[in-house]
């Protein structure tokens, strides 16, 4: 984690660190659906399916108290387990 993306020592992060995970959160909820979408089930000539993926592990490289903050917003919900999942979906 660079010096620009890291939170304060104490209290909440800033906004911009906020922003970025928000985006890299969505960064990766949209590849893990991608990825899950783009395999062939049944075969070649399958509809294929929705991912059905609505909860992920957030990325690593922001600390848990990012992803605290964007639930106290209301932009991220907590589904248990380590997982989050967005709101506004």
């Amino acid at each position: 984690m660079t010096e620009a993306t890291s939170p304060p020592a104490g209290g909440t992060p800033d906004a911009h660190v906020l922003k970025v995970a928000l985006k890299s959160f969505r960064k990766k909820l949209k590849v893990m659906r991608l990825d899950k979408e783009s395999r062939i089930i049944a075969g070649p000539l399958s509809k294929g399916t929705q991912s059905g993926i609505v909860a992920i592990t957030p990325p690593s490289q922001f600390p848990t108290a990012v992803w605290e903050e964007l639930v106290k917003q209301g932009r991220l919900r907590y589904s248990g387990n380590g997982l989050y999942e967005m709101v506004d979906e």
